[in-house]
């Protein structure tokens, strides 16, 4: 079972591909830590609603973390010219940890070198032109330890996917309950 998350807050992040699946995994009794991509603990998303980190990633040791969620939002384009998140992203596949990305984040999973021709991920419909084997249709997907979605819509869907793979399919369906959703609505 993987027990400490790691959640990346960015700056123009679509804020609920963070919030939901911070909740639903915390639900699910997992640790899980928001931490500023930034120099401050307030992150103010694309719909101008600031969260509170839990610590800056500077100020952390993502090696004492067993998976990685990254939101998306148009913040993923800065995140992009940077590179950390990538390399960031590639060192927790690199050493079997899971990694998951919703809406524009899986362009970093790309940019990591994390996906290959065949693969074919969920995003939002505007990755399409860089991630051509995109999987439009699914709210989750399954990449054997890179788990991706499409956009704030699937938000919900995205962490009970993420709860079941990293809590137990048994806990994703009593968090899904708990919110009066049933077993089937657990990807």
């Amino acid at each position: 079972m993987t027990n400490r998350i790691l959640l990346l807050l960015h700056p123009d992040l679509e804020e609920l591909e963070a919030v939901g699946p911070a909740d639903l995994l915390r639900r699910a009794g997992l640790d899980v830590c928001m931490a500023s991509t930034t120099n401050r603990l307030l992150v103010t998303g694309r719909n101008q609603i600031t969260l509170q980190a839990d610590a800056l990633l500077d100020d952390i040791n993502p090696d004492h973390f067993d998976a990685i969620i990254v939101p998306g939002g148009p913040g993923v384009a800065a995140l992009r010219e940077d590179g950390r998140t990538a390399s960031l992203l590639k060192a927790f596949s690199d050493t079997g940890r899971p990694v998951a990305a919703i809406c524009a984040a899986p362009l970093l999973l790309k940019d990591g070198g994390l996906l290959g021709d065949a693969d074919s991920p969920a995003a939002h419909f505007t990755c399409r032109e860089e991630l051509p084997m995109l999987d439009c249709e699914s709210n989750f997907v399954d990449g054997g330890g890179i788990y991706t979605s499409r956009s704030a819509g699937d938000a919900i869907a995205f962490g009970l996917g993420l709860a079941a793979r990293l809590a137990g399919r048994d806990k994703a369906i009593e968090v899904a309950e708990t919110i009066c959703l049933s077993a089937t609505d657990v990807p």
